[in-house]
């Protein structure tokens, strides 16, 4: 006689569902001691209740005119917790791998970010990864685990938009580096590190439109300019010029 699902919170109210044969006339169902609300009219094949609360494992029987069944078994899960997320920011765009530790997560069925929901990969019970579904708008939105014995609410992520470059000056300067060049545009406030042609410049963010960046030394010839934020990243294609001094 098979019961789905075997496990529930331990606060009750998990719906769940017994088969097996003579069970038109049942009169009650039991898990351990407690009577579970039955729902509907019982069948002869199939009975649907609903689990009182309980802790542990309980054995659960079904009881008919023709006596009492032989026991199954229902597992008590307790309500998890979330302790820290981590990145907790990223881009509107989603699409990046976040780690949730806590404890009771091992049968997580679901995350929210905000009003979307993602699939948890569970690596433990103390430690679940998500893939960062896209968000609807820039901003900071809770983060909901669901598991069998629960939900954990305690949690906030927050989107950023990803950053744009509307221009640089000056547009060139000597191979040897060391020009200071300003790079305006838009979100650069998160701002992890520029590039001039794939070589790290040191930066400074002046604010969340501009940053004073120190070009690197480069070759000859014109560069592409990357800004990286939490949000993302955004190149301007061969915006700076690295200029050879000259020779005799």
């Amino acid at each position: 006689m098979p019961i789905s699902p075997n496990q529930g919170s331990t606060g009750g109210g998990t719906s769940v569902v017994i088969t097996g044969v003579g069970l038109a006339g049942t009169s009650a169902v039991h898990f351990g001691t407690k009577p579970a609300t039955i729902v509907g009219t019982p069948t002869p094949t199939q009975v649907n209740v609903v689990s009182p609360s309980g802790t542990g494992m309980v054995d659960v029987t079904v009881t008919t005119p023709g006596g009492t069944s032989n026991p199954l078994s229902f597992y008590y899960v307790g309500a998890p917790f979330a302790c820290s997320l981590s990145p907790d920011s990223g881009g509107t765009g989603g699409g990046n791998t976040v780690t949730i530790n806590g404890t009771g997560l091992a049968t997580a069925t679901a995350v929210q970010f905000g009003t979307t929901s993602a699939t948890p990969t569970v690596v433990n019970d103390g430690q679940l990864t998500v893939v960062v579904p896209t968000g609807v708008a820039a901003g900071s939105v809770g983060v909901t685990v669901t598991t069998v014995g629960g939900t954990a609410d305690d949690l906030s992520y927050t989107y950023v938009d990803q950053p744009t470059i509307l221009a640089l000056s000056p547009l060139s300067g000597p191979t040897s580096g060391g020009t200071e060049v300003t790079i305006t545009g838009t979100n650069f406030a998160t701002t992890q590190s520029v590039t001039f042609g794939g070589t790290p410049a040191s930066f400074v963010v002046i604010s969340g439109t501009s940053i004073s960046a120190v070009t690197p030394p480069g070759a000859d010839g014109a560069v592409d300019v990357t800004v990286t934020t939490t949000g993302g990243s955004a190149t301007s294609a061969g915006a700076f010029t690295y200029t050879a001094g000259p020779g005799i």
